[in-house]
């Protein structure tokens, strides 16, 4: 009998243990858009390089679709004047901006007056959208807690997927339902949208915008450029 009542009460804190999360909350589950992700790769390496120069006015962050500025004529025309720094890398999450800001220090040694926000398209086949705009909404803060002066152009997750009507697109527009919120008049946070500008008139995505209903073409970055410089002149004032 005693044999027994020893059996069950390691059973019992075994059960607990496997309910118990790093957070130390029973029963609620962490959520992945919200942990940091080691992102210690070569190109977040050159971004510390860029950031211990110094002199950078505006940082955009991002995965591939801001990775993928480069250094076309888009970007040499409009930011390059602007003291502007390209801190996108392909296929990264909210996770793994979190880590780059945090751990990865990428913010350590730069107060740039604005920081270009745009993540979360490579959660969405992970995450619920609820789970995806707490990753969004974290970066945010945490931008604001390492340079407090920094104020955030967040911008709406953009559309993916050829066609309008679609699962994902309903997901994409949830996120950023939520995340619009955070938007202060402009004060710490302006939250724009500017998905609609990459649509045709029935909201499908054009190859000659974004070539496979993702990724930017040359004019999809220049409506983009368009798209956020008034509000971005008017944050950098």
């Amino acid at each position: 009998m005693r044999c027994a009542k020893i059996l069950w009460c390691g059973f019992l804190v075994a059960v607990g243990a496997a309910l118990m999360l790093s957070d130390g909350t029973a029963g609620e589950k962490k959520n992945p858009a919200t942990t940091p992700m080691n992102r210690d790769i070569g190109r977040h390496k050159e971004f510390l390089a860029i950031a211990k120069k110094g002199g950078v006015e505006i940082v955009f962050l991002g995965d591939s679709i801001t990775q993928g500025w480069g250094n076309n004529k888009v970007w040499q025309k409009h930011y390059v004047p602007l003291k502007a720094a390209n801190f996108g890398i392909g296929g990264d999450q909210t996770g793994h901006v979190l880590w780059r800001i945090t751990e990865g220090g990428e913010l350590d040694s730069i107060t740039p007056k604005v920081a270009v926000v745009m993540i979360g398209t490579n959660n969405s086949g992970r995450d619920s959208a609820e789970q995806i705009a707490e990753g969004i909404t974290l970066i945010v803060k945490t931008i604001h807690k390492k340079t407090p002066n920094t104020k955030v152009l967040l911008l709406g997750v953009f559309p993916r997927g050829k066609d309008a009507g679609t699962p994902i697109r309903a997901k994409l527009a949830k996120i950023n339902d939520i995340i619009s919120k955070l938007d202060d008049g402009g004060k710490t946070v302006k939250y724009l949208d500017i998905g609609e500008k990459f649509l045709s008139s029935d909201g499908s995505l054009s190859k000659e915008v974004m070539p496979d209903a993702l990724h930017l073409s040359g004019k999809g970055y220049e409506i983009w450029a368009e798209a956020i410089n008034p509000t971005l002149q008017g944050l950098l004032k």
